[in-house]
């Protein structure tokens, strides 16, 4: 067995609750409490550490002691699950970290969910009351109801966020501000010692066959991890950096990165929306933004986009994409575009999944350039294995399954013991499913990938569950779904091969079929699984005897074709 390590000594990590690590001790002692933590990009509203401090316990104390008893929601105690279905915004970190202060887990929901695939995380996760905006309040009414709530009951599990802006649509419902000022937590719940590896996020994965898993991510993988990458990020100056952020709040790239990390080294993170261009290029000059996290497809917008002609970028010193893959030639056309505008920006890359919390590897900000392409090198406390497909480690250079083990490993996935004894083994090791190289210096390059998951924008799009929805079409008979890369968007695009069950005559009648069936998926899933790659129709989907797709073949296939469809 060959075992890798950082080439940074590993240190110890506490033993202690989230909320606990970032707001007492240490961390709180370092940090001067009229330090901004979060800034609303629209309005320039500021919260520092000490009001976050302040209004997160306050809402714990009132999701405990005023939600059931005084509002007529549903009792929430230590150990329930709350989710939070919102697009980004300045009420979110105190969803998030109110609930945590409370005892509480937090299961974070795509924003653009339907009221099914809402509902399917509802249930799995056991969540108890759903956060959300305003806009969204239908599509939950919708969800519940579909679960057999009544019109009563429905609106004891919904907290309509925001702070101080209640809205038409959610009138009658129990809002945020309701939680807040009535009373406070005199200490946030504690899970200290063995309870540390308690559940607090309850993020969603999905792996190559299935629907989405809970993986279960404990308050010391998150501490654990927030330490554990700070070595390899820049450092960064209290009071001079500014970090912008626009990645979704409920993905774990973002739900990490940009909140407990940020608080955890003291810069004020910008809150966006989501991402657009304009307000990207304008929010950085607004606010002398100095770093940002991106996904591939942003740096084509840094490109191509007139708005970083437009405003001044020159503060912008560091930018890291994660969630997919970055090659070297977007990276080299990214930095020389910033550098046309004055910012001498560095654009290194990191590696991870859901199930390690989500960070393994980094790239050093300073070795961006000599080693492009590379998804970087082991973060502290991580060690590495690269298993070959007979279950031996392969000989150095050689391309390996990477297998990861240390803290920042998930507990598992909820409710699902195969699952979880499928993909971590009995002594710790969780088998990521990605294949890789190590290169001598210690780089790690990914090659392929053993799971067949789509990863659109850094967003995961699970074939099988895609395949299951196809298969419900009354006109298809078998149907297999891939991911073809995309120069153009910088991403994967799921694309679908289908068998009709009356096979269309070549030309204008499959292309109208195709286009059938594509509107037909879109009006059933969330955006990000839109198949922007095309349908295509075959005679045969390729199998294994077992049964078993063979996607290879597809892929193969796919580099062949060229699909004309319509932009969606």
């Amino acid at each position: 067995m060959t075992i890798y390590r950082s080439h940074i000594a590993d240190f110890p990590t506490p033993d202690e609750s989230l909320f606990t690590f970032l707001f007492e001790g240490k961390v709180d002692r370092e940090i001067p409490g009229a330090t901004p933590a979060f800034i609303d990009a629209p309005t320039g509203r500021t919260i520092t550490r000490s009001e976050l401090k302040a209004a997160c316990l306050s809402l714990g104390w009132g999701l405990t002691n005023i939600f059931a008893k005084k509002l007529g929601g549903v009792e929430l105690t230590r150990g329930d699950t709350v989710m939070i279905f919102s697009p980004n915004s300045f009420a979110w970190p105190f969803a998030l970290l109110g609930s945590i202060a409370a005892g509480l887990r937090t299961t974070l929901a795509n924003s653009s969910y339907t009221p099914a695939e809402l509902g399917y995380q509802w249930k799995d996760s056991g969540a108890k009351v759903v956060f959300t905006h305003p806009a969204f309040v239908p599509t939950v009414v919708t969800m519940l109801e579909a679960h057999g709530f009544s019109k009563t009951e429905t609106r004891k599990r919904i907290i309509v966020m925001g702070l101080g802006d209640k809205e038409a649509i959610a009138k009658g419902f129990i809002h945020m501000d309701d939680l807040l000022g009535k009373g406070s937590l005199s200490a946030a719940e504690r899970f200290d010692g063995p309870l540390s590896n308690e559940t607090v996020f309850l993020c969603y994965s999905s792996g190559t066959t299935g629907k989405p898993k809970g993986v279960e991510s404990t308050h010391k993988n998150i501490v654990s991890v927030c330490l554990m990458v700070q070595p390899l990020f820049p450092p960064m100056q209290m009071g001079m950096d500014v970090m912008l952020g626009f990645l979704p709040f409920y993905h774990i790239y973002g739900a990490v990165l940009l909140l407990p990390f940020m608080l955890l080294v003291g810069s004020p993170v910008v809150i966006m929306p989501q991402f657009e261009p304009e307000a990207f290029c304008q929010n950085i000059e607004k606010y002398k933004v100095s770093m940002s996290l991106i996904v591939p497809p942003v740096c084509l917008a840094i490109i191509h986009h007139p708005a970083t002609n437009k405003y001044n970028l020159k503060t912008l010193r560091f930018i890291m994409s994660g969630a997919a893959p970055l090659g070297a030639s977007l990276i080299s056309a990214v930095h020389n575009k910033l550098k046309s505008v004055g910012a001498n920006t560095v654009i290194p890359q990191g590696y991870g999944l859901t199930e390690m919390s989500p960070v393994s590897h980094l790239l050093p900000h300073d070795q961006f350039l000599s080693k492009v392409g590379s998804a970087g090198l082991l973060i502290p406390n991580l060690e590495a294995r690269l298993v070959g497909i007979d279950g031996v480690d392969v000989k150095p250079g050689e391309p390996g399954e990477l297998w990861l083990r240390g803290p920042t490993v998930m507990k598992g996935y909820l409710n699902n013991p195969t699952a979880t004894k499928e993909s971590i083994t009995a002594d710790g090791w969780y088998k990521t499913g990605d294949v890789c190289t190590r290169d001598a210096d210690g780089f790690y390059h990914i090659v392929d990938r053993i799971k067949e998951l789509i990863k659109y924008k850094g967003f995961q799009v699970p074939p099988a569950e895609m395949e299951a929805l196809l298969l419900q079409h009354p006109k298809i008979v078998d149907a297999a779904v891939i991911g073809v890369y995309s120069e153009e968007e910088a991403t994967e695009l799921p694309r679908a091969y289908v068998v009709p069950k009356v096979k269309p005559a070549p030309g204008a009648e499959s292309a109208t079929l195709s286009k059938e069936i594509q509107e037909w998926v879109r009006e059933r899933v969330a955006k990000h699984k839109f198949l922007r790659g095309g349908v295509v129709i075959i005679d045969q989907v390729p199998k294994s005897a077992a049964g078993k797709i063979l996607r290879r073949q597809l892929r193969d296939l796919a580099k062949t074709e060229y699909i004309l469809k319509p932009r969606l």
